[in-house]
């Protein structure tokens, strides 16, 4: 997990950056079991400890194990029809009873895939803002010690899955003026990215990029990151609320991303991992109405990229379990995952943020696990 001593030039825009975020250019985000705990047979730990440029041994994936723990987390008992024949690997079973949206049968993915045999724990933010998210708000030290007792809790509530802590950085953010280009959009220096592998390391994590890529497009900024993207612990988030278009700006509309984007995204990232070697990376996509993303049925999974749909609004818990349903339940793509707000979630009349054995009562349980 070590940052390369010599890097590519980043063509990224960092002119006047500090002051942009802190004089309010950044927009504040509204808003089974019995196998062993590894990725694929080779522990995170054993993963990360290797360099960027030697991946982890290939050890063949537990088909059987990997379908097991889908079935956990869509909570498809063991006598259930439609067990067996996930396991058989059909479709279809001897039975009147309704086939479950979940598990969802996809490609299997490569060597070293994180899920679903460990769960995600993400601390979300950027360093320049302290209304984006807990990275921003508190010293390095005390956002890592906030982090780890967040992951205490979800081992602690599921110990049959391994956590995995992650640092989710947003990387380009939306803006309220157009800038120089008319993008809506601002790109953070390589320094901050490299402060977020530093946190990461600390705590044996990954870290996630986020991209709000304004009146931009995805083939515009994710190629700018490559050299990130060619690290084995650095995986990719997209915010479709603000993916703007026809000349709009972010926050005067909730944003929208097509399938077509994602699956561009996991095309390129696929391809890297093929030329690097790599293990699979994750896309997180963020949403939290059904027009936030078109055409999801059309989502395409690959082996080199396993897609988490992350369920990021907030609200008191029966909104949030309500939103959870409508956009992650009712329209499966492969992983799911759900944002908690230690602030939005617990104003008035919320009692609280979701306990884990709420969310781990979901269906499907999430796998990856973020807070704001």
């Amino acid at each position: 997990m070590k940052t390369p001593a010599k890097k590519k030039a980043s063509p990224r825009s960092t002119k006047y950056l500090y002051v942009a975020l802190t004089c309010g250019g950044i927009l504040v985000l509204i808003g089974v079991f019995f196998y062993a705990p590894k990725i694929a047979g080779v522990s995170y730990a054993d993963a990360v400890s290797t360099s960027t440029t030697t991946p982890p041994k290939a050890v063949p994936l537990d088909t059987i194990g990997y379908d097991a723990r889908l079935l956990a987390l869509a909570h498809v008992a063991q006598g259930n029809p439609w067990y067996a024949a996930f396991m058989q690997g059909t479709t279809t079973a001897s039975t009147t009873l309704p086939r479950p949206p979940w598990p969802v049968r996809q490609v299997y993915p490569n060597t070293g895939a994180l899920l679903p045999f460990n769960r995600i724990v993400a601390y979300y933010g950027n360093f320049y803002s302290t209304g984006m998210g807990i990275l921003g708000e508190y010293p390095e030290d005390e956002v890592l010690q906030k982090l780890q007792v967040e992951v205490n809790k979800w081992k602690a509530a599921d110990p049959a899955t391994p956590v995995v802590p992650a640092i989710e950085y947003i990387d380009v953010t939306a803006q309220g003026s157009p800038g120089k280009d008319g993008k809506y959009r601002l790109r953070m220096p390589d320094s901050q990215i490299d402060r977020a592998l530093e946190m990461a390391q600390k705590v044996n994590g990954i870290v996630i990029l986020d991209i709000q890529v304004g009146l931009s497009t995805v083939e515009d900024e994710l190629p700018l990151l490559e050299q990130y993207w060619a690290m084995p612990n650095v995986h990719l988030a997209l915010d479709p609320e603000f993916a703007m278009h026809n000349g709009e700006r972010p926050g005067s509309v909730i944003g929208t991303m097509d399938a077509a984007d994602i699956n561009w995204a996991a095309g390129y990232l696929a391809k890297i991992v093929r030329d690097n070697n790599l293990p699979p990376k994750l896309l997180i996509v963020h949403r939290f109405t059904e027009d936030m993303v078109t055409n999801a049925a059309l989502i395409k999974p690959l082996p080199e990229v396993q897609v988490v749909m992350n369920m990021d609004g907030w609200g008191f818990p029966e909104k949030k379990i309500n939103t959870y349903q409508r956009v992650i339940t009712q329209e499966p793509v492969q992983f799911a995952g759900i944002k908690l707000f230690y602030k939005n979630d617990t104003r008035t009349p919320s009692t609280g943020l979701l306990a884990t054995s709420t969310i781990l009562n979901l269906m499907p349980a999430p796998i990856y696990v973020q807070y704001q």
